[in-house]
Protein backbone atom coordinates (compact mmCIF):
# COMPACT_ATOMS: atom_id res chain seq x y z
CA UNK A 1 0.00 0.00 0.00
CA UNK A 2 1.67 3.58 -0.91
CA UNK A 3 1.09 7.05 0.86
CA UNK A 4 -2.63 7.50 0.28
CA UNK A 5 -2.98 11.32 0.53
CA UNK A 6 -6.82 11.13 1.12
CA UNK A 7 -6.02 9.10 4.56
CA UNK A 8 -8.35 10.55 7.05
CA UNK A 9 -8.04 9.87 10.83
CA UNK A 10 -10.84 8.11 12.49
CA UNK A 11 -10.26 8.08 15.96
CA UNK A 12 -10.55 11.27 17.58
CA UNK A 13 -11.66 10.46 21.09
CA UNK A 14 -10.09 9.94 24.46
CA UNK A 15 -9.36 6.13 24.50
CA UNK A 16 -10.29 5.02 28.71
CA UNK A 17 -10.65 1.67 29.80
CA UNK A 18 -10.64 0.18 26.28
CA UNK A 19 -13.58 2.60 25.11
CA UNK A 20 -13.64 5.88 23.13
CA UNK A 21 -15.27 8.67 25.21
CA UNK A 22 -15.31 12.63 24.68
CA UNK A 23 -13.76 14.88 27.27
CA UNK A 24 -15.25 15.30 30.56
CA UNK A 25 -15.36 19.42 29.75
CA UNK A 26 -16.33 18.71 25.63
CA UNK A 27 -13.24 20.69 24.43
CA UNK A 28 -12.00 19.99 21.59
CA UNK A 29 -8.92 21.56 19.99
CA UNK A 30 -7.41 21.50 16.19
CA UNK A 31 -4.82 18.90 15.28
CA UNK A 32 -3.31 21.02 11.70
CA UNK A 33 -1.03 20.07 8.95
CA UNK A 34 2.50 21.37 9.30
CA UNK A 35 2.79 21.63 5.49
CA UNK A 36 -0.28 23.20 4.56
CA UNK A 37 -0.67 25.39 8.19
CA UNK A 38 -4.63 23.36 7.30
CA UNK A 39 -6.92 21.90 10.19
CA UNK A 40 -6.84 18.25 10.21
CA UNK A 41 -9.75 17.57 12.26
CA UNK A 42 -10.48 18.08 15.79
CA UNK A 43 -9.72 16.04 18.73
CA UNK A 44 -10.78 15.66 22.49
CA UNK A 45 -9.32 17.69 24.33
CA UNK A 46 -8.40 15.98 27.66
CA UNK A 47 -7.80 17.65 31.51
CA UNK A 48 -7.67 16.88 35.13
CA UNK A 49 -10.54 15.44 34.67
CA UNK A 50 -9.70 12.91 32.20
CA UNK A 51 -6.33 11.73 33.68
CA UNK A 52 -8.39 10.70 36.68
CA UNK A 53 -10.63 8.61 34.89
CA UNK A 54 -7.82 7.16 33.11
CA UNK A 55 -5.67 6.59 36.19
CA UNK A 56 -8.71 5.10 37.81
CA UNK A 57 -9.28 2.57 35.01
CA UNK A 58 -5.55 2.19 34.67
CA UNK A 59 -5.22 1.39 38.90
CA UNK A 60 -8.57 -1.32 38.35
CA UNK A 61 -6.64 -3.32 35.67
CA UNK A 62 -3.82 -3.45 38.46
CA UNK A 63 -5.15 -4.96 40.86
CA UNK A 64 -3.93 -8.23 42.34
CA UNK A 65 -7.16 -9.77 41.04
CA UNK A 66 -7.43 -8.23 37.81
CA UNK A 67 -7.25 -10.15 34.40
CA UNK A 68 -3.96 -8.44 33.77
CA UNK A 69 -2.20 -9.46 37.00
CA UNK A 70 -2.88 -12.97 36.54
CA UNK A 71 -1.35 -12.88 33.07
CA UNK A 72 2.02 -15.01 32.88
CA UNK A 73 5.45 -13.47 31.01
CA UNK A 74 4.60 -15.29 28.37
CA UNK A 75 1.28 -14.40 27.96
CA UNK A 76 2.78 -10.77 27.74
CA UNK A 77 5.32 -12.05 25.30
CA UNK A 78 2.45 -13.04 22.87
CA UNK A 79 0.11 -9.82 23.13
CA UNK A 80 3.01 -7.87 22.25
CA UNK A 81 3.90 -9.89 19.77
CA UNK A 82 0.12 -9.24 18.14
CA UNK A 83 0.06 -5.71 18.78
CA UNK A 84 3.66 -5.78 16.51
CA UNK A 85 1.97 -7.90 14.03
CA UNK A 86 -1.16 -5.48 14.16
CA UNK A 87 1.18 -2.05 13.95
CA UNK A 88 3.29 -4.23 10.78
CA UNK A 89 -0.20 -4.77 8.84
CA UNK A 90 -1.40 -1.27 9.18
CA UNK A 91 2.31 0.26 8.76
CA UNK A 92 1.58 2.42 5.65
CA UNK A 93 -1.84 3.63 6.97
CA UNK A 94 -0.50 4.90 10.57
CA UNK A 95 2.61 6.12 8.24
CA UNK A 96 0.24 8.20 5.90
CA UNK A 97 -1.50 9.67 8.98
CA UNK A 98 2.17 10.39 10.65
CA UNK A 99 3.12 12.32 7.19
CA UNK A 100 -0.91 14.15 7.53
CA UNK A 101 0.02 14.97 11.60
CA UNK A 102 3.64 15.50 11.78
CA UNK A 103 4.96 16.43 8.01
CA UNK A 104 8.04 14.15 7.71
CA UNK A 105 8.45 12.18 3.96
CA UNK A 106 6.61 8.87 3.73
CA UNK A 107 10.02 6.91 3.39
CA UNK A 108 10.85 7.95 7.07
CA UNK A 109 7.05 7.82 8.35
CA UNK A 110 7.45 3.97 6.95
CA UNK A 111 10.46 3.55 9.10
CA UNK A 112 9.55 4.84 12.29
CA UNK A 113 6.34 2.85 11.72
CA UNK A 114 8.83 -0.57 11.76
CA UNK A 115 10.85 0.73 14.21
CA UNK A 116 7.44 1.01 16.72
CA UNK A 117 7.08 -2.69 15.84
CA UNK A 118 10.64 -3.66 16.35
CA UNK A 119 10.54 -2.10 19.85
CA UNK A 120 7.24 -3.81 20.72
CA UNK A 121 8.91 -7.51 19.61
CA UNK A 122 12.26 -6.66 21.37
CA UNK A 123 10.61 -6.06 24.64
CA UNK A 124 8.63 -8.97 23.97
CA UNK A 125 11.37 -11.46 24.16
CA UNK A 126 12.67 -9.88 27.26
CA UNK A 127 9.04 -11.07 29.55
CA UNK A 128 10.07 -14.47 30.75
CA UNK A 129 13.87 -13.51 31.12
CA UNK A 130 13.46 -11.24 33.76
CA UNK A 131 14.23 -13.27 36.96
CA UNK A 132 15.02 -13.34 40.59
CA UNK A 133 17.95 -14.66 42.26
CA UNK A 134 17.93 -17.74 44.80
CA UNK A 135 20.45 -16.13 47.95
CA UNK A 136 22.53 -17.72 50.07
CA UNK A 137 20.81 -17.90 53.66
CA UNK A 138 22.90 -18.35 57.04
CA UNK A 139 20.36 -21.08 58.62
CA UNK A 140 17.25 -23.38 57.23
CA UNK A 141 15.37 -20.29 55.16
CA UNK A 142 14.60 -19.76 51.70
CA UNK A 143 15.85 -16.72 50.50
CA UNK A 144 15.17 -14.91 47.18
CA UNK A 145 14.44 -12.03 44.80
CA UNK A 146 11.14 -10.83 42.75
CA UNK A 147 11.12 -8.31 39.95
CA UNK A 148 8.06 -6.76 40.82
CA UNK A 149 6.19 -4.22 38.44
CA UNK A 150 5.77 -0.85 39.75
CA UNK A 151 2.19 -0.07 38.75
CA UNK A 152 0.25 2.92 37.09
CA UNK A 153 3.23 4.37 34.75
CA UNK A 154 2.58 7.99 33.39
CA UNK A 155 4.11 8.48 29.73
CA UNK A 156 4.63 12.14 27.75
CA UNK A 157 6.05 12.10 24.56
CA UNK A 158 7.19 14.44 22.09
CA UNK A 159 6.14 15.60 18.67
CA UNK A 160 8.75 14.26 16.57
CA UNK A 161 8.57 10.57 16.76
CA UNK A 162 5.36 10.37 17.75
CA UNK A 163 4.65 6.66 18.00
CA UNK A 164 7.94 5.16 18.74
CA UNK A 165 8.24 7.57 21.55
CA UNK A 166 5.34 6.55 23.05
CA UNK A 167 6.46 2.85 22.01
CA UNK A 168 9.75 3.04 24.02
CA UNK A 169 7.22 3.49 26.95
CA UNK A 170 4.51 1.03 26.54
CA UNK A 171 7.13 -1.97 25.34
CA UNK A 172 8.77 -2.06 28.28
CA UNK A 173 5.62 -0.90 30.62
CA UNK A 174 3.74 -3.88 29.31
CA UNK A 175 7.25 -6.40 29.06
CA UNK A 176 7.02 -6.05 32.60
CA UNK A 177 3.68 -5.96 34.24
CA UNK A 178 2.40 -2.57 34.35
CA UNK A 179 -0.32 -0.02 33.28
CA UNK A 180 -0.24 2.98 31.55
CA UNK A 181 -1.74 6.52 31.05
CA UNK A 182 0.10 8.01 27.84
CA UNK A 183 -0.59 11.60 27.25
CA UNK A 184 0.72 11.90 23.05
CA UNK A 185 1.89 14.99 22.35
CA UNK A 186 -1.19 17.78 21.67
CA UNK A 187 0.58 18.53 17.67
CA UNK A 188 0.79 14.68 16.43
CA UNK A 189 -1.82 12.50 18.26
CA UNK A 190 -3.40 10.63 14.93
CA UNK A 191 -1.27 8.06 15.06
CA UNK A 192 -1.57 7.20 19.10
CA UNK A 193 -5.07 7.19 18.50
CA UNK A 194 -4.98 4.95 15.57
CA UNK A 195 -2.69 2.49 17.78
CA UNK A 196 -5.55 2.25 20.78
CA UNK A 197 -8.04 0.49 18.19
CA UNK A 198 -5.41 -2.03 17.75
CA UNK A 199 -4.78 -2.29 21.45
CA UNK A 200 -8.89 -3.25 21.26
CA UNK A 201 -7.95 -5.81 18.61
CA UNK A 202 -5.06 -7.74 19.94
CA UNK A 203 -7.22 -8.26 23.36
CA UNK A 204 -5.46 -6.29 25.87
CA UNK A 205 -7.23 -6.50 28.95
CA UNK A 206 -9.13 -2.71 29.75
CA UNK A 207 -7.54 -0.37 31.38
CA UNK A 208 -4.06 -1.61 31.00
CA UNK A 209 -3.23 1.09 28.20
CA UNK A 210 -5.65 4.51 28.08
CA UNK A 211 -4.42 7.36 26.16
CA UNK A 212 -5.25 10.69 26.73
CA UNK A 213 -4.65 13.67 24.19
CA UNK A 214 -4.28 17.41 26.04
CA UNK A 215 -2.04 20.13 26.71
CA UNK A 216 0.82 20.16 28.93
CA UNK A 217 0.41 22.52 31.51
CA UNK A 218 -3.17 20.54 31.90
CA UNK A 219 -3.80 16.90 31.18
CA UNK A 220 0.56 16.22 31.46
CA UNK A 221 0.52 18.75 34.81
CA UNK A 222 -2.60 16.41 36.28
CA UNK A 223 -0.35 13.16 35.39
CA UNK A 224 2.43 14.59 36.77
CA UNK A 225 1.27 15.41 40.14
CA UNK A 226 -1.22 12.07 40.73
CA UNK A 227 -1.11 10.64 43.80
CA UNK A 228 -1.72 7.55 42.34
CA UNK A 229 0.68 7.47 39.07
CA UNK A 230 4.05 5.66 40.48
CA UNK A 231 5.80 6.77 37.42
CA UNK A 232 6.50 8.85 34.55
CA UNK A 233 8.27 8.56 31.55
CA UNK A 234 8.81 11.90 29.74
CA UNK A 235 10.35 12.70 26.56
CA UNK A 236 10.72 16.11 25.81
CA UNK A 237 12.80 19.60 26.97
CA UNK A 238 14.97 19.89 30.03
CA UNK A 239 12.15 22.77 30.83
CA UNK A 240 9.47 20.42 31.20
CA UNK A 241 11.58 17.61 32.81
CA UNK A 242 12.08 20.04 35.45
CA UNK A 243 8.57 20.72 35.65
CA UNK A 244 8.13 16.94 35.98
CA UNK A 245 10.75 16.09 38.52
CA UNK A 246 9.23 18.53 40.84
CA UNK A 247 5.99 17.56 40.26
CA UNK A 248 6.96 14.47 41.50
CA UNK A 249 8.43 15.41 44.88
CA UNK A 250 5.26 17.90 45.10
CA UNK A 251 2.99 14.94 45.37
CA UNK A 252 4.07 11.53 45.90
CA UNK A 253 7.88 11.26 45.28
CA UNK A 254 7.08 9.05 41.78
CA UNK A 255 9.36 7.76 40.15
CA UNK A 256 10.70 9.50 37.22
CA UNK A 257 12.44 8.55 33.69
CA UNK A 258 13.70 11.56 32.28
CA UNK A 259 15.06 12.13 28.26
CA UNK A 260 15.63 15.48 27.76
CA UNK A 261 17.22 17.70 24.99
Amino acid sequence: MPYDPQVKPIYTKLFINNEWVNSESGKTFATINPATGEEICQVQEGDKADINKAVKAAKAAFHPNSEWRSYSPMQRRDLLNKLADLLTRDMELLASLEVLDNGKPFPKACGDMMFAAEMLRYNAGWTDKLTGQMLPANGPYLSYTKYEPIGVLGGIAPWNYPLPMIMNKVAPGLATGNVMVIKPAEQTPLTALHFCSLVVEAGVPAGVINVVPGYGPTAGAALSNHMDVDMVIFTGSTEVGRIIQKASGDSNLKKTLLEMG
